[in-house]
């Protein structure tokens, strides 16, 4: 019978084995290596390139910052002319008002029968005092008045006799009070066409 050693043949494989396994292993590592090179180099990259935009658009900013801080100033500028308008409009219509009341009550009092002494007029309500040779001079005033454009009502508040010996006269003292209104024009209808109404 005749008997074969086998030991160095297995010996050889398993060397055979452990190299194989240490080569799998080396390469597994140089891939990683490889790959992790790879992703970090491309990651920085992309980091570099982020950084840039973040710097070109921090420095877009700054520009749109200064233009936007002007055009905070303009609005702000806008909006005080805008109010001085307003307020300027208001003078205006306020100041045509004041001539129409003033035209309305100089018309309404008879002639060298009535004396003023005072015309207010605050919030729509017009206070007037006065002096009336008589009680019925007083009566057509008011009548006058109501009969005005811009006065609605018109309402006695107090009356008192007053004598002058020196030139025996009575005359009457007076306090009247009424409502103003100065309605705005309504705007006239547009036609389809686009031409105004006439």
């Amino acid at each position: 019978m005749i008997k074969i050693n086998l030991l160095p043949f297995r010996a050889a494989r398993k060397k055979e084995n452990i190299r194989r396994e240490v080569s799998i292993f080396l390469l597994t590592m140089l891939f990683l290596f490889v790959v992790s090179g790879y992703l970090h180099i491309s990651l920085t990259h992309k980091l570099d390139n982020l950084q840039k935009r973040e710097t070109q658009l921090r420095d877009e900013s700054k520009k749109y910052d200064k233009i936007m801080r002007e055009m905070a100033i303009l609005k702000k500028e806008i909006k005080l002319v805008e109010t001085r308008l307003g307020v300027i409009e208001g003078l205006e219509s306020h100041r045509t008002e004041a001539l129409q009341l003033l035209e309305e009550v100089a018309f309404a009092a008879p002639v060298e029968k009535l004396w003023l002494r005072s015309l207010s007029e605050s919030k729509g309500l017009l206070t007037l005092q006065g002096t009336a040779m008589d009680h019925n001079t007083v009566a057509r005033f008011m009548t006058s008045l109501g009969k005005a454009e811009h006065i609605t009502t018109v309402d006695l508040k107090s009356t008192q006799l007053q004598h002058f010996p020196d030139y025996k006269l009575k005359a009457s003292n007076f306090v009247l009070t009424g409502k103003v209104s100065f309605s705005k024009p309504e705007p006239k209808p547009e036609k389809k066409d686009g031409k105004k109404g006439k």
